[in-house]
């Protein structure tokens, strides 16, 4: 077991649960002379805000570690990036990690993970059925920050990943009433564009659930294309922030009704 959690979590009376695993920006001391990326490169591919969009439901699992201390959304033996084909390109570390600070690293991903079974067996066995958002955020600037956006048409305001479904049709009335109601709240005088399986289909941690609770939970890996933010410098649009927040919590009367459903 690692030394202190590398998660923040809440448990609450809801059959949702929310996790944002690439929110962090931490990193352990000892990696950190190691770095041969700064913050702001390392944030650029990190999912700021997410933390708190996660903490709109009762129960929420957070880790406070950057994903380039351990990947908690790749296999176990992609989580640490030691190379820069793992990470767009990135040149990474000043030498390469020893061995020690991997195994360290994949002591925190195993310890995650079990904290991840334990709250879901809790929910599972309290309410039967959940539903779970996998939430992140991607980039859609990476031209450059004086260069043109990526094609609206390939990217979404909102991507909902369904792909790691072991049944997606058990899942189906869930997934078309999220997008339904998300695509209706007002957003600041208008609709979020919200499509599903576009530009990603969920992985690792999707993957990890549906395969282990193929009855009982359905994930949505929501991702938000990072239009409430520069991506470039991290700075967020407070009222656009909010406002999403706003737009997540509008969708949860219509899943708690669908999972009355099957209970």
């Amino acid at each position: 077991m690692p030394d202190s959690k590398i998660w923040i979590e809440h448990f609450g009376e809801s059959p949702l649960m929310a996790t944002a695993i690439h929110a962090g920006h931490k990193v352990r001391h000892e990696l950190l002379p190691l770095f041969a990326l700064d913050d702001a490169e390392r944030a650029h591919e990190e999912d700021p805000y997410t933390d708190y969009l996660a903490k709109v439901v009762p129960t929420w699992l957070v880790p406070d570690r950057s994903r380039f201390e351990v990947d908690l959304n790749r296999p176990r033996d992609e989580a640490v990036y030691t190379s820069p084909e793992m990470a767009w390109g990135l040149h990474l570390w000043k030498e390469p990690l020893g061995q020690d600070m991997i195994d360290r690293s994949l002591e925190e991903y195993d310890a995650f993970y079990a904290e991840l079974r334990f709250l879901l067996d809790k929910l599972v066995a309290h309410f039967g059925h959940i539903v779970v958002f996998d939430l992140h955020a991607y980039n859609y600037r990476r031209a450059g920050p004086e260069q043109a956006p990526a094609d609206p048409a390939s990217n979404p305001e909102v991507n909902v990943g369904t792909g790691t479904m072991v049944d997606r049709e058990r899942c189906l009335p869930t997934i078309t009433r999220f997008i339904a109601d998300l695509r209706a709240y007002d957003f600041m005088g208008r609709q979020l564009d919200v499509r599903e399986n576009i530009k990603f289909k969920g992985r690792q941690l999707a993957e990890w659930i549906h395969n282990n609770y193929p009855d009982n939970i359905c994930v949505l890996s929501i991702e938000f294309k990072k239009f409430y933010m520069d991506e470039w410098t991290g700075v967020g649009d407070i009222d656009q922030i909010q406002a999403i927040r706003d737009a997540i919590q509008s969708t949860i009367p219509g899943i708690l009704e669908e999972l009355k459903k099957i209970q």
